[in-house]
């Protein structure tokens, strides 16, 4: 008791006004009908609401859940049913209501199923804590933050004094000396719960000079245990967190800073009694002890009331004169607020009700200019320059009282107090802070949403390159694709094609057995390049078919001179053979030609323009002569009429004149002597004169030859056409792929000059 204390600077020394409600012991308030409990009891996230309109509950019933890490939970302070879940009144100087749960008690204070922990020395600290944390404890000195998170202190902050607060320094205010008169016992108890989780060096009660009934309780609940009492000197506002550890240590906490930063933590004696019954005896926060105090009150007195009770009620309990009280004060006549209505609740921070008359606290006269008399700095706790900070708060200037440490300001209210001309000061202190406060939520809110933006724009981005690099690789597979079916014939396959056919001829003669292989070879190169261009009808592929189909004509003739020579006799099946080529050509250009009006269909849309529809009815005419021509041919021959003597000699004649011409050309490759050749081109003229001779005898009249040039279409406007409708599918797929806007305006003046190509042909 008589370790060293140091001291503050500033502080006031009011009327403390306590003795009013001192005079009796705690009271049990009366169970109301209807109880009205807030979401937001405490600092930091409002507590979630786990029940629903309808439900019944019991007794220390968990209704809400904690918000968030900073939270506590909830329960029923008796219990009923649930009947609104929404905004109701708040004890709050705005006046502006709340959301809250409101349950209709039943009368039978029927306990929900608690969960003691005798024996708290063999649980570890994290599960007190969230023992502690489930109880919905909150700091009951006035500050209200969440009990668990406030001991839950970081590993690195090394914890060595633990102070239990029972320095009740506002004027009017006993709560916490009554407490400490009538339940030192269960305070202790509490103290040694949050000894074992803490394990500090040091454990100092606290307690004002002028309280001597409740150091004595406490001396003798405390015993031979290792806790030090200290009576501190009565001075306002020696209650303060930062001012009662720069009392006990001598120590300040720094600006901005913590206790836990100097190794210190504070807990109030109504907290310390809270965690008491929720650990030894499993009981929630429901209740607390109020003051009720107030010259409009016939009882002054303090009581224990369920947290929820409408402050209305209370007060009646107290006998209070409706028509004495100038207004209500939550808190104390320093530091509390005037309510607005006598139906908000009683909440988890609520100390005390203050009733007076007009006559013990008039109304403050109205304000008067700063005459920087100096005062409020002298008795300034936090040692802040409170003139200052009010002209900044006037101006807004932000920035100043950043500087000037508006946030050190605990709010007392001794600056307010000693003012000669009544300036409210701490009325511009909240409301600066408030403003600094939305306008750092705005910032943090523009900031989220300014990287959210940027998240998106580079996902997008990100998106829009994958897209870029999938069309950039489908159109070089698109282009390495074109150029493997330029190729007619793959080197691998026309060595198949020409092994096969060397099987196919067996032991024939070389020569012969080489055309036969020419022959297989060319058709085979045109077959294949007449199926490409049945699937990709492009002018390449159309001059390249021409001129396969002009070589496998070649090299079949030449088979046939061959076959002649080797064989004289007629082949019957010349005919068939012959017939069977041109069906089978009909059927493939009557397959380009529908492959290609499909593909021109489907190029010019369903509004084609009269040049486009011009092209459709040219196509669709050639593929109608096609058809035609495929029927014909597909018709039985008629019955060839025998051939005359003459016809007959005259084939002979041919077949002998096309052997001696074989002989000849095939002795001059050979290089044989020119007796031998001069002898083969006698052979040759005698063979021309019998050809002349038979066509003499053989009564056919001599051939009429017409020379007939087909051009329905020039090769420049068929390339023209096609390039047209190639421009106008490239743009289409463009625009539903959603391309970017530099290849659409590519695409788009392809399409315009094709367009400009085929309505203005060059002159020939």
């Amino acid at each position: 008791m008589n370790a060293q204390v140091w001291d503050f600077p500033g502080g006031i020394h009011p009327p403390t006004n306590k003795r009013q409600s001192t005079g009796s012991p705690i009271a049990a308030a009366p169970l109301p009908k209807r109880l009205i409990l807030p979401l937001a009891q405490h600092a930091g996230s409002p507590a979630i609401a786990c029940v629903e309109v309808g439900e019944h509950v019991l007794k220390g019933q968990m209704i809400a859940t904690p918000g968030s890490a900073i939270s506590t939970a909830l329960h029923a302070p008796t219990s009923g049913t649930v009947v609104a879940i929404g905004e109701q009144p708040f004890p709050h100087a705005s006046g502006l209501p709340a959301p809250a749960i409101v349950i209709d008690s039943d009368g039978r204070e029927e306990w929900a199923p608690l969960q003691p922990c005798e024996d708290f020395r063999n649980e570890n600290a994290p599960a007190l804590l969230e023992r502690i944390r489930q109880a919905g404890i909150a700091g009951l000195g006035g500050a209200g933050f969440p009990t668990a998170a406030k001991l839950a202190a970081r590993a690195q902050d090394d914890i060595h004094t633990l102070i239990v607060n029972g320095v009740e320094c506002e004027p009017y205010i006993s709560a916490d000396d009554m407490l400490m008169r009538e339940r030192a016992a269960e305070l202790v108890q509490g103290i040694e719960i949050l000894v074992h989780i803490l394990q500090p060096e040091q454990v100092l009660i606290c307690v004002e000079d002028d309280k001597p009934e409740a150091i004595a309780a406490l001396q003798a609940a405390i015993g031979e245990r290792p806790f030090q009492l200290r009576a501190v000197p009565t001075k306002y506002p020696s209650g303060g967190e930062r001012q009662l550890i720069q009392i006990l240590t001598g120590r300040e906490v720094p600006s901005g800073g913590l206790p836990a930063d100097i190794g210190t933590l504070c807990v109030n004696v109504g907290t310390a009694v809270a965690v008491a019954d929720a650990v030894l005896r499993g009981r929630p926060l429901i209740s607390r002890i109020t003051t009720l105090t107030g010259a409009a009150l016939a009882r002054p007195m303090n009581v224990e009331a369920l947290i929820g009770t409408p402050v209305g009620e209370l007060l009646d309990f107290a006998g209070l004169d409706r028509g004495k009280l100038d207004r209500l004060i939550f808190g104390g006549s320093l530091m509390g607020i005037a309510l607005p209505s006598l139906d908000v609740p009683l909440i988890k921070t609520g100390n005390c009700l203050l009733a007076p008359t007009r006559d013990e606290l008039p109304a403050p006269p109205p304000a008067m200019p700063c005459i920087r008399c100096g005062d409020c700095a002298l008795v300034c706790p936090a040692s802040l320059l409170p003139q200052q900070l009010h002209f900044f708060a006037l101006g807004n200037d932000h920035e100043q009282l950043h500087a000037h440490n508006l946030f050190d300001c605990i709010e007392c209210g001794a600056c307010a107090y000693v003012c000669p001309s009544s300036i409210p000061l701490v009325q511009y202190y909240r409301a600066a802070k408030a403003d600094i406060r939305e306008l750092q939520l705005k910032q943090q809110k523009a900031e989220h949403s300014r990287l959210r933006f940027e998240q998106r724009q580079d996902r997008l981005r990100r998106e829009e390159e994958r897209k870029a690099a999938e069309r950039l690789a489908r159109q070089e597979k698109a282009a390495r694709a074109r150029e493997t079916q330029d190729t007619a014939v793959e080197p691998a396959q026309s060595i198949i094609e020409r092994v096969k056919a060397e099987k196919a001829v067996g032991n024939a003669p070389d020569d012969l057995k080489r055309l036969k292989i020419e022959a297989s070879m060319a058709q085979v190169a045109l077959k294949k390049a007449e199926k490409q261009l049945a699937t990709h009808d492009t002018p390449e592929l159309q001059a390249q078919v021409a001129d396969l189909r002009a070589a496998a004509e070649a090299a079949k003739a030449a088979l046939a001179a061959a076959e002649a020579t080797s064989a004289p006799a007629p082949a019957p099946a010349a005919v068939p053979v012959a017939n069977d080529a041109a069906l089978k050509k009909a059927k493939i250009d009557g397959a380009m030609a529908r492959a290609q009006l499909k593909k021109s269909e489907k190029a010019f849309g369903e509004n084609p323009t009269e040049e486009q529809q011009a092209t459709l009815q040219q196509l669709r005419a050639e593929v109608d002569r096609l058809d035609r021509l495929q029927a014909e041919l597909q018709a039985p021959p008629p019955a060839a009429p025998a051939p005359s003597d003459g016809e007959k000699a005259l084939k002979a004649a041919k077949i002998a004149l096309a052997g001696k011409r074989a002989e000849l050309k095939k002795a001059q490759q050979a290089g044989a002597d020119e007796a031998t050749l001069a002898h083969l081109r006698q052979e040759l003229a005698d063979a021309e004169q019998t050809l002349h001779a038979a066509e003499d005898t053989s009564g056919k009249p001599a051939p009429d030859l017409v020379r007939i040039e087909k051009r329905p279409v020039d090769a420049a406007t068929r390339a023209a056409k096609t390039e047209l409708a190639y421009a106008r599918a490239d743009l289409k797929k463009l625009e539903r792929e959603g391309a970017p806007q530099e290849q659409l305006d590519s695409a788009r003046a392809r399409l315009e000059a094709a367009e400009r190509a085929l309505a203005n042909p060059p002159a020939e």
